[in-house]
């Protein structure tokens, strides 16, 4: 038996002018993603048929933002989201069912649309909440107990105000009859817009049931109107993905102080410490320990490895048994082999270094190449920009990188080599030699220092 089609439409063309804000409304951020995005990706896992994006404000901006299979529906004039949904009529299948959803609503489930799709069947269904304080929402007209119509708050009475139970917004609506009750669509109303909400008196005309579903929680249907709204729903939803990762293993040492912006996978006995920040896509092995106040963005990080307090993670592999940090800064294109050390206010950048080097202390690794057991001394710079032009450094193996050693790319030092400490070196480094470049110590005897004038 055929599958009934399931269009969705995504109403996006708000300004949302509480935002104060050059950015369009959906493009604002909840855990690392455009609100629009998510809602996005939300609707992907129902397995449409299509998916319509009703953008306005900002809409150039909002295509090129998003990364999306929908069909991109202008709405010029915002008329109401009933005029909205109108627009998008030429995409919609003539049977079926749509899903009415909203790009400032971020966190709305699968498992909630899919129990609304599922109560609704080929008849309306009508996401509600009931709210202490209603006050600003649509509110669910009930007679003996069957939803008869929805009364925007600057069209309701007072003892329409008084009821608690109000409408989200999210529709399932059968399409054989969505054109023609659009069409019918009035704006007498106090904000002379075309209410979508207005289809539920339309279909009790039609003798189409309207089967109502509560939200589990407010959350989950909550919209964004302004900043402290959307900080609001990023603290729950930090929340929701703080509890889910305990509940498979991870030790966050304070789930208040955590945040993931992206997708996170791990393995077992993963310990997390305080304000550590992931985002994108992350990897995390068996016995992977972060410590305090680290940023880590699209990394992979093998078993076993540690991550000291404060350092920063951008683009970049780890393998197992590293070392790094504290106040180690990995940079795009940074792969660390396993059991390497880098240190404090070590930086390394498009660069890859083997199994067992330590570079511990005060050094710059910009486009080299270090191969395995090699030590990299205090405050060495690979000198890889002449100002326009990037040039590598390879380092062999058990190679001895004194202090304070200027390497100026191209160069290539060969396997068990030693540089001397406080070296400038141009040139290619013999293997197993100790290559060193000084200027000679003078000391000047007739030299005086300056110095101030003494106060009178």
């Amino acid at each position: 038996m055929p599958t009934t089609p399931l269009n969705i439409v995504i109403l996006a063309a708000g300004k949302g002018t509480r935002m104060y804000s050059r950015l369009p409304k959906v493009l604002h951020e909840i855990g690392g993603i455009s609100m629009l995005q998510r809602v996005i990706h939300t609707a992907q896992s129902l397995h449409p048929d299509n998916i319509s994006v009703v953008i306005g404000h900002g809409k150039e901006l909002v295509r090129q933002r998003i990364q999306a299979d929908v069909h991109w529906v202008e709405q010029n004039q915002q008329l109401g989201t009933g005029h909205a949904v109108k627009m998008a009529l030429p995409h919609l299948s003539s049977n079926g069912r749509t899903l009415i959803l909203y790009g400032d609503v971020p966190l709305i489930d699968q498992q909630t649309l899919q129990d609304l799709l599922s109560i609704a069947g080929e008849d309306i269904g009508l996401l509600t909440d009931v709210l202490d304080n209603p006050t600003g929402y649509g509110r669910i007209i009930r007679e003996q107990g069957n939803v008869i119509a929805i009364v925007e708050e600057k069209d309701a009475t007072s003892t329409e105000k008084a009821i608690r139970e109000t409408n989200t917004g999210i529709f399932v609506l059968p399409n054989h009859k969505l054109a023609q009750w659009l069409h019918a669509l009035q704006n007498h109303n106090a904000q002379q817009e075309y209410y979508l909400t207005d289809v539920i008196a339309l279909a009790q005309q039609d003798n189409i049931p309207v089967h109502p579903l509560q939200v589990r929680t407010s959350w989950l249907a909550a919209g964004v109107n302004n900043k402290q709204q959307l900080a609001q729903l990023e603290r729950i939803l930090q929340q929701q993905q703080a509890t889910a990762l305990l509940q498979a293993g991870v030790t966050l040492r304070d789930p208040a102080r955590f945040d993931l912006r992206g997708q996170l996978t791990h393995g077992q006995d993963v310990t997390i410490d305080i304000n550590v920040v992931l985002e994108g896509n992350i990897e995390l092995g068996d016995n992977v320990t972060i410590g305090a106040n680290c940023i880590i963005k699209n990394a992979t990080i093998g078993a076993g490895t540690t991550i000291h307090p404060n350092s920063h993670l951008d683009n970049c592999i780890i393998g197992s048994n590293a070392q790094i940090g504290p106040f180690a800064r990995l940079r795009p294109q940074a792969k660390i082999g396993d059991a390497v050390h880098i240190g404090n206010f070590v930086e390394v950048k498009n660069s890859t270094i083997g199994y067992g080097s330590k570079a511990n202390h005060l050094t710059y690794l910009g486009d080299a190449t270090i191969g395995e057991h090699s030590n990299i001394g205090a405050g060495t710079i690979t000198c890889n920009y002449d100002g326009i032009n990037k040039y590598r450094t390879t380092i062999g193996n058990h190679v001895r990188i004194g202090s304070g050693n200027m390497l100026i790319a191209p160069i290539t030092i060969g396997d068990r080599a030693t540089t001397g400490a406080g070296s400038t070196l141009s040139k290619n480094c013999p293997a197993d030699k100790l290559t060193l470049a000084r200027s000679r110590q003078t000391t000047l005897p007739e030299w005086q220092r300056p110095e101030k004038p003494a106060k009178e």
